[in-house]
């Protein structure tokens, strides 16, 4: 790996799961991080979801005072050190759009909501770090508080990524009603995870892995306990899970757990936690799992390590969507080119890094659509980018490359109700003008455009006269998109000098 420095020595993230949420601050030394401070909230977020898809007040309470606390921990910190990320919970509550404003406000910086499948890649990340460097393939599953996560690995690359809807939280709450621990209640809660492990056992064959790893808080729960009580040698059996759940149906309550090794926070989520990973290992043939402390913000964390220093899973998340959906590499160059410099020259000192990156992303994979249909190509190029599993991506920076693609050609009308942010227009005018540009699919000297910038109602391009001269074409096609952005109250000249 690289020994290049990055820019900052010291990195923190919040990962805001479905049980807790947890803040933890690393020093950055060559290629390892070290953890200076680390925080812990239990907030049982996915507790608060109601029967329909909403969070109740009290829960965003909780998580809101959480929010104002790590917000003080983490102040005086730049953006780029800090990567804050929310899971399941925050996937499928409808309010949570909204809570995710107040949260942002609360703590100072923003929220990225992760698809399962990169939850999944992520936590192998971290898990992988905490881990021998050995080259046997690794089966990791994460049990959270509202998803679980599958994944088979080798090394530092995740191979085989799921996510599947079973938490803790959320089957203690559903099949352990009020905290009562039965029998019934077992047999349910067990059946109803196996139904969903079933769905993907074929991806996940034992002569596929050889080691099966548990991180998180329920997989170091049952280790805990059954190395306190002698029930295994510091790893997780199906005999000693099943030795637990016969003890918890004694205890009867959730509240009444007295079993040593056992933390009080984590009594109220063990028997769904339990029924899960008792499932997974019956789904799956698992005979014993090691547990590893490294997990989702560990995880985080070395992604944006990798960030830093021009590792970005983005960028190789890019590559492979333009492979993926045969890409015309060449004509997909030029436009990024071309749209980089409109970029950087309509943003002048205001340049945004950060959104430099999406228009050029946007470039390369403006034309993925075509290999579904030729009309309308772009809608299918911003459906494809808005709902596919794009590694290292967040959903928010999924449907911001989204809305770039979708504007780089046709009505600009639609594009009245799909902007939502005013920062967004220089990046569409950027890919809009560089694909009309390159629509004849030649090479052009790109330094023919001489300046594209803002004006009191709109913007100027400027294109010397010999180039528009001898390109009448496109000069008539500019003379349309005029009229586009005139249309939608946006005034748009086009100066030849």
């Amino acid at each position: 790996m690289s020994s290049v420095k990055p820019p900052f020595d010291v990195l923190a993230t919040v990962d805001m799961g479905s049980n807790s949420f947890r803040l933890q601050i690393s020093r950055v030394v060559d290629d390892q991080l070290y953890t200076l401070d680390s925080l812990k909230d239990t907030v049982r977020l996915g507790g608060g979801l109601q029967d329909d898809k909403t969070l109740d007040s009290e829960t965003l309470q909780r998580a809101l005072a959480c929010m104002g606390r790590f917000g003080e921990r983490l102040r005086g910190l730049d953006p780029k050190q800090v990567r804050v990320v929310g899971t399941n919970t925050l996937r499928v509550a409808k309010n949570a759009p909204e809570f995710i404003v107040e949260a942002e406000r609360l703590l100072g910086f923003p929220i990225e909501i992760i698809a399962g499948r990169e939850e999944a890649r992520l936590i192998y990340l971290g898990a992988a770090h905490s881990l021998p460097a050995t080259k046997e393939r690794r089966l990791v599953v994460d049990i959270g508080g509202g998803s679980t996560e599958f994944i088979i690995g080798s090394g530092y690359k995740a191979h085989v990524t799921e996510s599947l809807p079973l938490g803790c939280v959320v089957f203690s709450k559903r099949f352990f009603v009020d905290g009562k621990i039965s029998k019934n209640a077992f047999r349910d809660a067990e059946l109803a995870a196996r139904n969903e492990i079933q769905r993907i056992v074929h991806e996940y064959p034992a002569s596929e892995w050889q080691l099966a790893v548990g991180t998180s808080g329920t997989a170091r729960a049952l280790r805990d306990m059954m190395e306190a009580n002698g029930w295994s040698n510091g790893e997780i059996t199906l005999r000693g899970m099943k030795r637990l759940r016969d003890d918890l149906i004694a205890c009867g309550h959730s509240k009444e757990i007295r079993i040593q090794g056992l933390k009080d926070d984590r009594a109220p989520v063990l028997p769904g936690g339990l029924a899960i990973m008792i499932a997974i290992f019956e789904s799956l043939a698992i005979e014993q799992m090691i547990v590893t402390d490294g997990a989702l913000r560990d995880g985080v964390l070395y992604d944006l390590m990798g960030r830093q220093r021009e590792k970005d899973m983005r960028d190789s998340t890019i590559t492979q969507f333009k492979r993926r959906y045969h890409v015309d590499v060449p004509q997909a160059q030029r436009v990024a080119a071309l749209a980089e410099r409109l970029f950087r020259l309509v943003s002048g000192d205001a340049l945004d890094p950060d959104m430099l990156k999406r228009v050029i992303w946007a470039a390369k994979v403006h034309e993925i659509g075509l290999t579904i249909a030729h009309a309308a190509y772009h809608k299918h190029s911003a459906y494809v980018l808005t709902n596919a599993d794009m590694p290292g991506f967040s959903r928010r920076e999924q449907s911001t490359l989204a809305t770039i693609v979708l504007g780089h050609r046709g009505d600009m009308g639609k594009m009245v109700k799909e902007v939502a942010d005013p920062a967004l227009w220089p990046a569409v005018l950027s890919l809009r003008l560089a694909a009309l540009f390159y629509r004849s699919r030649n090479e052009l000297d790109i330094n023919a455009v001489h300046g594209l910038t803002p004006t009191l109602n709109g913007y100027a391009l400027t294109v010397g006269k010999d180039w528009l001269a001898a390109n009448p074409l496109t000069t008539a096609a500019f003379r349309q998109e005029i009229a586009q952005w005139r249309a939608i109250g946006v005034a748009l000249e086009l100066r030849g000098d």
